[in-house]
């Protein structure tokens, strides 16, 4: 087991904000490698656009950052990650693509104290997230699914304030 908690929800959920304020607070942190990925990509002049339109190679590329940042984790340190490898499987699903066996193999070894599932926000658009309202639905429900099924404790984090929502959650760490 270790001492991981993830911080995951649907696009426009918070996750990145919470994740920030959780940093200015002194935890350790991740980031979220899909827009990373996007970032990356953008820098030797591709356009998101071109990223994205090869979905399993945008997913590969995602999930290769994520397996890498996990596996160079320390278990025994409190971790808050902005999220996780079982989110990688809840997109490959949104997106109708069989997931990579690199995916599947890492998904047996997955551990995490507790998953915090953010409610979604309302939905906003910026250069990196391209879903519409339905998907951002779609994709929080998957996410559950996956999760749930994995056999993470989950706990849901309503559409708080984004501090009480920081709260709300660091009160919630002594159940995990």
């Amino acid at each position: 087991m270790t001492n991981w908690y993830v911080i995951t929800g649907g696009p426009s959920s918070g996750k990145t904000t919470t994740i920030e304020l959780l940093a200015k607070r002194g935890y350790r942190t991740t980031i979220e490698h899909a827009r990373h990925f996007i970032d990356t990509q953008r820098v030797t002049g591709r356009t998101v656009a071109e990223i994205r339109a090869n979905q399993r190679e945008f997913q590969k590329g995602v999930l290769k950052m994520q397996i890498e940042q996990e596996g160079m984790l320390d278990p025994d340190e409190v971790c808050f990650l902005d999220r996780a490898l079982p989110d990688a499987l809840a997109y490959y699903r949104f997106l109708s693509l069989e997931p990579e066996p690199e995916l599947i193999e890492a998904l047996k070894t997955a551990s995490y104290r507790k998953v915090f599932v953010l409610d979604p926000l309302p939905l906003a658009r910026d250069y990196a997230r391209t879903e519409d309202t339905g998907a951002q639905h779609r994709i929080h429900a998957l996410l559950i699914d996956v999760y749930r099924s994995l056999g993470f404790p989950l706990e849901t984090v309503p559409p708080l304030p984004a501090d009480e929502r920081v709260e709300y959650i660091l009160r919630r760490l002594a159940a995990a």
